[in-house]
């Protein structure tokens, strides 16, 4: 049987998250030829090689991804047992690493950070600002605790915990055609004249799904044609009396939100979208990702509206 030691399990895990032989080395506090030669000891002990070095960046082979799974795993339970004591005691802490989707974090990050630090105070929160893709590869590759982003994910490597459901809300320009109205539905309005945000934003994506399949029409093209990564960007564009667009809920709520004035809610079938917390199946943190879980669904409980948390904060 192959003698195989943790720190090797630690090297080789460091290696396939930075996937760069230095920064490993750097994150594992050790010297690179250090990081080196134990990842090669190990790949001698196996009679295999893990990584291949003529790639860049550097990545594992086929039998190296499944050798590093189940490092991650036993490097998972020996962690488990410091961590089992903390729950047992009560006390968290340590860093938690959530990634959050743009179009989410400046309007939910605030409600939830402070009441999160009052309860857990020995636990340093770190947030990212991240593509949905982006999230669940960093989780997958253990470079963030977990993520919250609202598309549906189909990995069986990742756990998908649906949190609560967001209505969307139009917000309109005052020289715009729908701005009398007290509220409109998604037949009203024309895909030409709703600004979106760039290709690859899964709020555009979701947006364009809706218009087409709502019966939504086109009304000629723009005579400006803009898309942006910002929604706030979009927002201003409709103050100087450009077109509308479409906002999550919480992005009309609370200070320095949008003119009310101009937000119209919708009627009939109204567009929402299911805000998730995923993370990976093999988590040491679990209790601690479990916890914001339930400060998150808190803050959220007094700004949506009825029924729209899919869980129930824990007490």
């Amino acid at each position: 049987m192959p003698h195989i030691t943790m720190i090797q399990l630690e090297y080789v895990v460091a290696l396939d998250k930075y996937r760069h032989f230095r920064l490993a080395a750097e994150a594992c506090h050790v010297t690179q030829p250090t990081l080196s030669m134990q990842i090669q000891k190990l790949e001698e002990e196996f009679g295999v090689i893990l990584f291949d070095r003529s790639a860049r960046p550097i990545s594992p082979t086929q039998v190296g991804s499944r050798l590093i799974s189940q490092a991650r795993i036993v490097l998972s339970e020996a962690e488990r047992l410091s961590t089992i004591v903390d729950e047992l005691t009560g006390e968290m802490k340590g860093e938690l690493r959530i990634g959050v989707i743009s179009t989410l974090a400046p309007y939910l990050l605030p409600l939830v950070i402070e009441p999160f630090a009052r309860r857990y105070p020995q636990v340093s929160l770190i947030f990212e600002e991240l593509s949905s893709p982006r999230i669940v590869d960093h989780v997958k590759r253990d470079l963030l605790d977990a993520g919250l982003i609202a598309v549906d994910v189909s990995d069986r490597g990742i756990v998908e915990v649906p949190l609560f459901t967001e209505p969307l809300v139009a917000y309109i320009s005052r020289k715009h055609r729908l701005y009398e109205r007290d509220h409109v539905r998604i037949a009203d309005l024309h895909v030409d004249d709703v600004w979106l945000m760039r290709e690859g934003h899964s709020f555009r994506d979701q947006i364009v799904q809706l218009l087409r399949r709502n019966g939504a029409h086109a009304a000629g093209e723009k005579a400006v044609q803009f898309e942006s990564d910002n929604l706030e960007t979009l927002q201003r564009l409709v103050d100087r009396g450009y077109g509308m667009t479409l906002l999550p809920w919480l992005a009309v709520q609370g200070k320095g939100s949008s003119a009310p004035d101009q937000v119209r809610e919708f009627v009939g079938d109204v567009p929402n979208r299911t805000i998730r917390m995923v993370y990976a199946k093999v988590l040491v943190k679990r209790h601690t990702v479990e916890a914001f879980s339930s400060e998150v669904l808190k803050a959220v409980a007094t700004v949506l509206p009825l029924n729209s948390l899919l869980r129930e904060p824990s007490r």
